[in-house]
């Protein structure tokens, strides 16, 4: 009779707390949900108890103080976790019991009645302690309900609601939940209810959990198969809108599979399905795989194509995706959209619909072109970009909506178009394919795409903005790469080229830091300009005439780092025209700034900038290493092979020195106006700038030497002697600074005499000035200075007189008659 007791007794706990489970006796519940669970083992009768007692804690817990909360969380949360492992007890009542109480924790009603004394817990008090490890008992109990399907929907229900929170999310990540609940998407159940709950468990755990941790479980082939058979089943079967959102839904986690390497996209047919559901509408080919299949105006159907077209982009990315993408005639699909929008939609889509696939289509389309660049040009690619390009800038009365991502800032204008047509010109001129250029070139694209640029460039005055300054860039990039090392083109470019050109040297410093773009701008222009102009004589003097080189100066001027190295560059590739060195030499900054000055300062920054010693007075401070730089001082002896720069030689490269070295080199030496004693000094190192470079090689050499062997005698003989010519060369170069030095100082000092000279010759008439006043004051007060002054007067008249007198000649007297005046 003990087990009839026991039954009486778990009836009257039942009834005792049938308004809701004080805090305090949770534990001890819990004790005796184990205890019965494992008397119904041996008993079925204890299933109807242990099922009343599990309903007890769907009622509100209650608390007779504000503290027990947080005084019985430990204990609370693990009696809610042991609720997932009673999943393991062999009764489907008691386990749809167990999920139905987890849902009502998030479905909670307050009781009519409370215990004396107790108030209920705050409302998310058991959502939170739930997240101590429940939802992760819950995704193992998976197996235990493998072909159950009731017992499974009603799991999946509780772990739909534990997913809202990111904690859950975690622990069902980490009990493999997404590779699980993947592989029932595709399982069998009449009310579709399977799919819903897997797929919208699948979405929280990617929205609340690490993606990259979701994704990495779901990238096996059999969730890839899993995946597609259960997309191509709503694709056919799926009329309700529900079913399309789902559909649209599995999509979206394909995209995020499809972005990750090695992922079996390909080898499951999933990637060749999605291509042809992707381009049969626009290729007019029937296909098996979407027999029946048609697009509507519906909004999921839109943003299905929308995503399909996402995904093509993601899957040119694969290099194990190029075959199928080719073999299902992606490339005819894309430019199926390279044409002139007439306002009025096409079959299937509304206008603004259409504008908006077109602007994605021509965005996916240069992802796609560099892959399939055969079949780009095959179909004819640059001619229908160049035409579509035309009817851009052309006087067509065609407004775009700008709804899109794709369509920003192209509300009433064409500058979307214009701007990822270009793009897509780009991405397929960025292989340097001779082909390419060649078959853009035939077609007139330099004179089309100036066009373009004076266009865009017209614009931006009136109102600027990033996408005009994009279009910019795209432009000066894709004539870069048209006309570089090729003449004919070049001497084409400078026709029309050099005075759209020009202007952007004129930009406005301040615009470098306005964030829009415009820095990227005159890095795209100084690119065009040594690529479409440098080394073509007809060019580089249309450049020059109009008055290019001062422009270059006056950036250079600016001693923006980003700047110079390419500035400096470009000097150097046009210092073999001869009026290129008399342009430099004309040119005068602020101050009366000459070239040759600029050119050493930014010498002067540079060493800084480098670490390279000098002392105060810019002098040589290491004979031995002059120009060596702090970086290469901490570098180790490393032997590399021949064919590999040594540090000192890739040096060259990395720094500005050899640039200007080779610009005063043309600039020359000597007469060169506008220079201190300082910039002599600086000079000078200049000058021997290519004899210390050779003497770090062979410092470099001889470092290596000694790491590998010993040289033989006459080898370390020679070698000495290289070292010593080279030290010499700087102390000749430190006695020359040194010569300069005292030259100035001699001035100095000269000039400091002059000065002084000057202020005791002011001092000395200012004395002879006050003297002669004091005279005048006292001729005029005191009568006898007057007689004196008179006196002294004649006597200096009579002795200035000739001594001999010309005989009966007349005298002349030097009084004037009647005189009161004292002056």
């Amino acid at each position: 009779d003990l087990e009839k007791e026991q039954l009486k007794t778990l009836k009257k706990v039942v009834k005792h707390f049938e308004n809701g489970l004080p805090l305090k006796n949770v534990a001890q519940i819990t004790e005796i949900l184990n205890l019965c669970a494992e008397k119904m083992i041996e008993q079925e009768d204890f299933t109807e108890p242990l099922c009343e007692l599990i309903k007890l804690f769907g009622l509100p817990f209650q608390k007779k103080k504000s503290s027990d909360e947080g005084d019985y969380s430990v204990e609370v949360s693990q009696c809610i976790t042991q609720l997932g492992y009673l999943m393991r007890v062999p009764s489907s009542q008691v386990k749809i019991q167990i999920c139905k109480t987890i849902v009502s924790f998030y479905n909670m009603e307050l009781s009519g009645k409370l215990l004396p004394g107790y108030q209920p817990t705050s409302a998310n008090y058991k959502i939170q302690m739930a997240e101590a490890g429940l939802a992760e008992a819950l995704v193992l109990s998976l197996a235990l309900v493998e072909n159950q399907l009731i017992e499974k929907l009603w799991v999946l229900k509780a772990l739909q609601h534990l997913s809202t929170s990111g904690q859950n999310c975690r622990q069902m990540v980490k009990a493999k939940a997404a590779s699980r609940l993947c592989l029932y998407l595709n399982g069998a159940d009449p009310s579709g209810q399977l799919l819903f709950r897997s797929s919208d468990i699948l979405w929280n755990l990617l929205e609340n959990a690490s993606k990259e941790e979701v994704v990495d479980q779901l990238r096996s082939l059999e969730c890839i198969q899993a995946l597609k058979e259960v997309f191509l089943d709503l694709l056919t079967h799926g009329f309700r809108y529900c079913d399309h959102q789902l559909r649209n839904d599995l999509l979206v986690i394909a995209t995020l599979l499809a972005e990750k390497p090695a992922v079996p996209m390909v080898e499951s047919g999933f990637a060749e399905l999605l291509i042809v559901l992707a381009t049969f509408a626009e290729v007019k080919l029937p296909n098996p795989l979407v027999k029946g299949f048609k697009f509507t105006c519906s909004y999921e159907d839109f943003e299905m194509k929308k995503l399909l077209f996402n995904i093509i982009g993601i899957l040119s990315q694969d290099p194990s995706a190029a075959q199928v993408l080719s073999e299902n005639h992606v490339m005819p699909a894309l430019l199926y959209y390279i044409k002139r929008n007439r306002n009025r939609g096409f079959p299937d889509w509304s206008a603004i619909q259409y504008e908006e696939l077109q602007l994605h289509a021509i965005a996916v389309l240069a992802s796609v072109a560099p892959v399939l660049v055969d079949k780009y040009l095959s179909c004819q690619g640059n001619t229908l970009l160049l035409v579509f390009l035309e009817w851009c800038i052309g006087q067509d009365p065609f407004f775009g909506r700008g709804n899109s991502f794709h369509g920003t800032g192209g509300r009433g204008n064409k500058l979307a178009q214009m701007r990822y047509s270009l793009r897509a010109l780009r991405s397929v001129v960025a292989l340097y394919n001779d082909a390419v250029s060649i078959n853009l070139c035939d077609q007139g694209a330099i004179s089309q795409l100036l066009d373009i640029l004076k266009y865009a460039a017209d614009k931006a005055k009136e109102k600027e903005g990033t996408i005009l300054l994009e279009i910019q860039v795209d432009i000066l990039f894709i004539l870069s790469v048209l006309c570089e090392n090729n003449f004919h083109r070049k001497e084409l470019f400078s026709c029309e080229g050099i005075g759209i050109l020009t202007p952007f040297f004129k930009m406005d410093p301040r615009k470098l830091y306005s964030g829009l773009g415009h820095n990227c701008l005159l890095f795209s222009a100084l690119d065009c300009l040594w690529s479409c102009v440098g080394g073509c004589y007809i060019a580089e003097d249309a450049f020059i005439e109009q008055q290019g080189i001062f422009l270059l100066l006056d950036l250079l001027a600016l001693k923006e780092k980003n700047l110079c190295s390419i500035i400096l560059g470009i000097l150097v590739e046009f210092s073999d025209n001869p009026k290129t060195t008399l342009h430099m030499s004309m040119w005068r900054g602020k101050r009366e700034q000459t070239a040759a000055k600029l050119l050493i300062e930014l010498w002067r920054q540079e060493e800084l900038d480098l670490g390279v010693r000098r002392d105060e007075d810019g002098r040589i401070v290491d004979t031995k290493r002059p120009i060596v730089t702090s970086f290469q001082k901490q570098q180790k002896v490393i032997p590399v092979p021949a064919n590999c720069p040594s540090f000192a030689i890739m040096e060259i490269s990395e720094s500005i020195r050899a640039k200007i070295y080779s610009l005063f080199c043309k600039l020359g030496f000597e007469n060169l106006p506008g220079l201190s004693a300082k910039d002599f000094v600086t000079l000078a190192i200049i000058q021997h700038y290519i004899d210390f470079k050779t003497g770090e090689v062979w410092s470099e050499i001889c470092a290596e030497l000694k790491e590998e062997f010993r040289p033989v005698t006459p080898d370390e003989r020679t070698l000495k002697l290289i070292s010593r010519e080279s030290e010499n060369i700087g102390e000749k170069v430190v006695a020359l600074q040194n010569e300069v030095l005292e030259r100035q100082l001699h001035h100095k000092i000269q000039e400091e005499t002059k000065t002084y000279k000057q202020i005791q010759d002011t001092h000395t008439q200012r004395e002879l000035i006050n003297k002669s006043w004091e005279n005048f004051l006292a001729r005029t007060s005191n009568f006898e200075a007057l007689k004196k002054a008179k006196m002294h007067q004649e006597k200096l008249i009579q002795s200035s007189r000739s001594k001999s007198r010309i005989q009966n000649g007349p005298v002349h007297s030097a009084d004037i008659p009647k005189l009161h005046t004292t002056v």
